[in-house]
């Protein structure tokens, strides 16, 4: 028996270290093929699409904004991937952030809620030789400490621009309400109030709009509300915004691109924010947000549950669809005149490919508006650099003073009578 068991063992004995070697090298193939699908490298680099109308404006645009024809490379071994470019920045925001000196202002509101800014000066002339201040809004929860915000502004001074950020009503740590209500998704009474500010303080400043992600919602909608809101606006930029409210938290509810997994992650985080609060949202008088509201606030796992028993009722949304439908810039930001740019990537985990219909079809209808969609770059990622490592400035950072610039000497060349006005005078053609 014993020379059988020793025979077969010698029979099969040379096999199977190649039947081992063949295991191995299948799982070692497996693992590089789940890699290069997860980094996506096989996609290749593009420069962005942008989809306009063909007007003096946008041919000038073009010529003078390289980085809008150019292509877009993202870091080699993980950029192609937009989920590695959203938690990047999601958990760090920008490398090597600068920390820009700025002054915090404070203003009192009508409900009683004290907004606040932060107010960084240029450090240097702008190359048009004009006065022109930045107003900035952030991303959901975000402020001016958030490191691709403070990455955005030292850039931006350093270019000649004055720029104000908006410190979300609820966001800044440290900082207590003053009315029983925090930002909602598209509230512009801060915003408005900032912007009025500056407006007053500094007479001869021309504005740029800028949005980042839910700011994108807020800047649009304000521009669009009022279009008293727009004198004095040389142009706006929207960056990873997702249109409309109500089409984006359906979306949210989906496993596609783990949409669903990123929404928890959101929904955890504005639960701290909120809970944060918790004691000034229940003492202060008037105040709708009860006890029965903060224990549904525990429970929830989505951005729609949380909107629905709290952000709603800071505002008096009978349901969750009318707070989402009355708060989305989609109903209007087709009034908005000045030039408007519209930025948005393709492998966005967080916005889905069906709102990029929005912003594509108001660029193929309104002659101000241009729309641009990368191929990478995530949600408010946008690095750059070789292989690993990236750039301390984003492609969004550098596009968005690029575009800016341009829009500045344009003005400056336009005759004083055509002036803001050139764009509402100019007839939609195919472009």
């Amino acid at each position: 028996m014993t020379t059988l068991e020793d025979a077969d063992m010698h029979t099969f004995g040379p096999e199977l270290p190649a039947m081992f070697d063949g295991v191995k090298l299948a799982a070692v193939a497996t693992v590089l093929y789940i890699i290069v699908r997860c980094l996506n490298l096989k996609s290749p680099t593009a420069s962005p699409d942008v989809t306009y109308q063909d007007t003096p404006l946008s041919r000038y645009l073009l010529k003078s904004c390289p980085l809008l024809t150019k292509e877009y490379i993202p870091p080699l071994l993980w950029g192609k991937s937009g989920h590695l470019q959203t938690a990047l920045y999601g958990k760090m925001g920008r490398v090597n952030t600068p920390t820009p000196c700025g002054v915090r202002k404070f203003l009192p509101m009508h409900d009683g809620a004290t907004a606040t800014f932060d107010l960084f000066e240029a450090l240097g002339e702008h190359s048009s030789g004009d006065d022109i201040t930045m107003v900035i809004c952030p991303g959901i929860g975000n402020h001016s400490e958030k490191n691709y915000i403070r990455t955005f502004v030292d850039h931006s001074q350093r270019q000649g621009y004055r720029c104000a950020v908006l410190n979300h009503l609820g966001a800044l740590p440290n900082m207590e309400l003053t009315s029983p209500r925090m930002f909602t998704y598209g509230c512009t009474w801060e915003y408005a109030a900032m912007v009025s500010y500056i407006k007053r303080a500094f007479p001869q400043t021309q504005l740029v709009v800028v949005g980042f992600s839910l700011g994108g919602n807020i800047v649009c909608k304000y521009l669009g509300e009022n279009r008293a809101n727009q004198e004095r606006v040389l142009c706006c930029v929207s960056v990873c915004q997702g249109y409309s409210a109500l089409r984006a938290q359906e979306t949210f509810l989906q496993w596609d691109q783990c949409r669903r997994l990123y929404n928890f992650v959101l929904a955890g985080n504005m639960k701290k924010l909120i809970l944060s609060h918790r004691s000034t949202l229940l003492r202060l008088n008037s105040t709708n947000i009860g006890d029965a509201d903060m224990s549904r606030l525990y429970a929830a796992t989505s951005l729609m549950q949380i909107d629905e028993s709290i952000m709603r009722k800071f505002h008096g949304y009978d349901s969750v669809g009318e707070y989402y439908e009355k708060e989305s810039c989609a109903h209007h930001i087709h009034k908005v005149t000045v030039p408007l740019l519209l930025v948005n990537s393709s492998d966005d985990p967080l916005v889905h490919q069906s709102l990029l219909a929005i912003p594509r079809a108001l660029s193929e209808k309104m002659p101000n508006v241009m729309f641009v969609l990368t191929q990478h770059g995530g949600h408010l990622g946008f690095f750059e650099g070789a292989v690993l490592f990236p750039q301390p400035l984003t492609w969004m950072d550098k596009v968005i003073v690029e575009y800016t610039d341009a829009i500045c000497h344009w003005e400056k060349k336009q005759p004083a009578c055509q002036r803001s006005s050139h764009l509402s005078t100019e007839l939609p053609s195919s472009g």
